[in-house]
């Protein structure tokens, strides 16, 4: 489980097929950055741009992981060397600073505009039909793994166009800062959110 707030950002330096079969996976070599790696150890959890993985090897500067090919088919952005949102697995007893967050990526969104708006930036992502009913004004999502609030929502026929206020710090230190309007994004949908909709729609 995670919170939604980034510890680093890191960069994929490599990704290895993990063979030739078209359905192979691939393995990643992670620069953790900032990120303390004393207490990480194999097997831990790590979630990246809000993906949950189990790291399987330490490196000198980061980890390795492994990524199966259904993963890269249901995520973006871990399939090149590129930056990452990096945030170890909470805790027991640790502050829950953003809202909690699995680590299952539920669906990607596309970035349909992102500009600045006085000192803040306006981020509007398009969120495909099956996640438009989970997504509320005021709600929280988690974005690339980050946990933001909902400022307003608007129903379009191919899902809904949501729009979030980025403050400076968050452009900071995630790697939002890189998104531009047609980037694609993980989106992971409140797990409240979720399970509402179960019990509304479930046979008794």
């Amino acid at each position: 489980m995670f919170t939604g707030i980034i510890q680093a950002v890191g960069k994929i330096e490599s990704v290895t097929p993990q063979g030739k079969d078209e359905n192979a996976g691939v393995r990643l070599q992670i620069d953790a950055g900032t990120l303390p790696m004393d207490d990480v150890k194999t097997g831990d959890s790590i979630a990246l741009n809000g993906a949950c993985m189990t790291v399987v090897e330490k490196t000198e500067n980061g980890f390795k992981i492994d990524v199966s090919h259904e993963s890269l088919d249901k995520t973006t952005g871990l399939d090149g060397t590129n930056e990452v949102n990096l945030e170890k697995a909470m805790a027991l007893g640790d502050m829950l600073g953003g809202h909690l967050v699995s680590g299952h990526v539920d669906g990607v969104g596309i970035v349909r505009q992102f500009s600045p708006v006085a000192e803040s930036w306006e981020l509007v992502i398009e969120a495909p039909l099956h996640l438009a009913k989970f997504l509320a004004y005021k709600g929280s999502v988690a974005v690339n793994g980050v946990s933001l609030t909902i400022n307003n929502v608007t129903d379009i026929e191919t899902g809904c166009l949501f729009s979030i206020n980025l403050i400076p710090h968050t452009i900071e230190v995630t790697t939002l800062k890189n998104l531009k309007a047609g980037s694609r994004v993980n989106l992971e949908i409140d797990l409240i959110a979720r399970y509402v909709e179960r019990m509304l729609t479930v046979s008794k």
